[in-house]
């Protein structure tokens, strides 16, 4: 039996009373008020009346305000009384329960059993007959553990590679947990088993639980894109799961790559901070803490060369039903964690180093790949750089553009730090050395700008001319070449008075005046005009040479044997309107200058309409013949014609 006296405060009536004398209910004295608070776990506690075993005073009242532990069964039990002879009124036991109507008993009644919460047990006593026994009362109050345990059992077979942790946190020693009948202070349900977990007594805030999964490969190809999200568990645990955690292991030359399914990050920051109950907090597995981030921001993109832990601490899981990052595996980079970042055009943004404000890890390297929108430039401003001082390497700020070596800025511990402008999308590199004293961290903000539209507008303008230089060269170009071309197959022609030549001929360079190739050393009459010489009176006063004749103009060959007079042609004269009927003499004897060929001109069989209209009589005796000028060049002497020939 446990006595709770020293856990008792008893109040009397002259402490409750405001002028020494006790308070009076309903005509009754009030004697004391004693608060009791029960001891928790198995435990019985005996009460008793004044003065006992004197007698109680008639009509007083004595009131006892108990409160029992939560989830603890109390029960009262009258161990020994006495019952007074009552003159007015009546002994009566009064019970006032929290939100509950006020239960009256008498001495011999059964009184309250199994009932749990606070109470107050309140004695009246009666004017009694004095010569007889009076009111005397000892009762028992007992406590003891509900005893009725949330049992559970939970199937982790259903869900690949989690595990769950189960850890008492607060310090009720009456708090047991369970697991396949063995209390344990910490419980954990190994991945791919089933366990049957009892709570017995335990607040809700008294037990933590938290759960993980598992996710790996040995090498790139085997590596797999997933999403993100948490299982549901069963819904027998009495307590709500406080966190899940996702661990992310990779082969050494491969690189994890975090998106968000909504499209953007944000690092949670000091005066930007996240909703705790939606954000992720990233991790290495060694422990170092690369910060918390959320949704809707600037970073596209999360790389990290280390294995990572990632964990969601919502405060209401069920509404974590959606993917809440995708992860995939790529090819290793030099750097520890690399953010790809689109900056705001409506304010400006904010860059931290992992886990601001406090410094960054030992030797390790980070990189923001910044992509400016087209038509604006980048103010990079260092709002917040706090340098260590180094004990191996140096720290170093490096600014270049992306895809040139050339660095627009780099500069170590002991170098000042100066905002710039960039034209262009960057890329921002900090670098960490062995510190020796204080940490090394920056916070940057980018600021974008318009650039001048005017610029960008004579720049357009000085290309697109440019293009059509090129574009106008390139058509000139062409049409020359095709015009050579065309010169290229073109046939030898006749000029008049002018030069024999061929545009393909290039090596004929001498004019005909510098040249004797217009000089005919012999011309056969019979070759020339024998289509003439169908008259039968022509042919018997002329020897025709034997064999086919030809009707037509044959090119000259050659000289033939023997000399021949060099025949000169005179000048033409004026064309004429219409041609005579006979042709005058002079003109008989005179072969027409070869003429550039128009339309049927060009055949061989071309015939001169004057011969054909003319008549054979127009000719000049035989054997006399004519020396004919072919041009005005000097020519030699003619050899006398022999007589034989005629």
């Amino acid at each position: 039996m446990e006595k709770a006296w020293l856990d008792m405060n008893i109040i009397t009536g002259h402490e409750v009373g405001s002028t020494g004398c006790s308070p009076e209910i309903d005509g009754i004295t009030v004697v004391a008020i004693i608060k009791v608070n029960l001891p928790r776990g198995v435990s019985d506690t005996d009460f008793i009346t004044p003065n006992y075993p004197k007698d109680f005073p008639d009509q007083q009242q004595i009131q006892w305000e108990f409160i029992v532990p939560g989830m603890h069964n109390y029960t009262v039990l009258f161990l020994d009384h006495s019952a007074p002879e009552c003159l007015t009124g009546d002994v009566v036991v009064e019970y006032q329960q929290e939100d509950k109507r006020v239960t009256k008993r008498t001495l011999t009644d059964p009184q309250l059993r199994q009932y749990q919460g606070n109470f107050n047990l309140v004695l009246n006593n009666c004017e009694t007959n004095r010569t007889l026994t009076g009111l005397r009362l000892s009762y028992r109050v007992s406590v003891m553990r509900s005893g009725h345990p949330v049992l559970c059992t939970l199937d982790l077979t259903k869900h690949q590679r989690v595990s769950v942790q189960i850890e008492k946190v607060g310090s009720d020693p009456f708090c047991e947990i369970s697991i396949n009948s063995v209390v344990k202070e910490n419980i954990t349900v190994a991945e791919g088993t089933m366990a049957k977990l009892s709570f017995l007594d335990c607040p809700k805030d008294d037990v933590r639980l938290t759960a993980s999964q598992v996710i790996a490969c040995h090498n790139v190809a085997s590596c797999p894109s997933v999403s993100l999200s948490v299982p549901t568990l069963d819904s027998c645990l009495p307590m709500p799961l406080q966190n899940f955690t996702w661990q992310l292991t990779i082969p050494n030359e491969a690189t994890l790559d975090l998106v968000s399914p909504t499209g953007s990050l944000r690092q949670s920051l000091p005066g930007e901070e996240c909703d705790p109950s939606s954000s992720l907090r990233l991790a290495e597995a060694g422990g170092f803490s690369f910060g918390d981030f959320c949704s809707n921001g600037v970073i596209q993109k999360l790389q990290v060369h280390a294995n990572v832990s990632v964990t969601i601490m919502p405060q209401d899981f069920t509404r974590c039903t959606n993917p809440l990052l995708n992860v995939s595996v790529s090819p290793e980079i030099t750097e520890t964690i690399i953010y790809r970042v689109s900056p705001s055009i409506l304010s400006s943004t904010m860059l931290a180093t992992p886990s601001w404000p406090q410094g960054m890890k030992p030797l390790s390297t980070v990189s923001w790949i910044v992509d400016l929108p087209s038509r604006y430039k980048a103010h990079l401003q260092f709002i917040n750089v706090s340098q260590p001082t180094c004990s191996d390497r140096h720290t170093c700020i490096k600014v270049k553009l992306l895809g040139q070596k050339e660095e627009l800025m780099s500069c170590r511990e002991d170098e000042k730090v100066e905002n710039l402008w960039v034209q262009q999308s960057f890329y921002l590199n900090m670098s960490n050395c062995m510190p020796e004293k204080n940490h090394f961290g920056a916070r940057t903000m980018i600021v974008l700008q318009k650039k001048n539209d005017l610029l960008i507008i004579l720049l357009g303008l000085f290309g697109a001319l440019l293009v059509l230089v090129i574009v106008v060269l390139a058509v000139v170009c062409i049409v020359i070449r095709k015009k050579k071309a065309k010169m290229n197959r073109e046939s030898s022609i006749y000029m008049g008075k002018g030069n024999i030549f061929r545009p393909s001929d290039k090596h004929f360079t001498k004019t005909r005046a510098d040249n004797d190739s217009h000089i005919y050393d012999n011309i056969d009459d019979t070759m020339v005009y024998s289509h003439l010489l169908g008259n039968s009176t022509y042919n018997d006063s002329v020897e025709l040479p034997k064999g086919m004749l030809v009707d037509s103009y044959q090119t000259f060959m050659g000289p033939t044997d023997g000399p021949l007079p060099i025949i000169k042609e005179p000048d033409p004269e004026p064309r004429k309107e219409h041609y005579p009927i006979f042709l005058d003499p002079s003109e008989t004897f005179i072969p027409s200058r070869p003429r550039t060929p128009i339309n049927r001109q060009d055949s061989l069989v071309f015939q001169d309409r004057r011969m054909m209209d003319n008549e054979l009589y127009t000719f000049k005796g035989t054997g006399e013949m004519n020396t004919i000028r072919l041009s005005s060049a000097d020519l030699d002497p003619q050899p006398p014609i022999p007589e034989e020939s005629l």
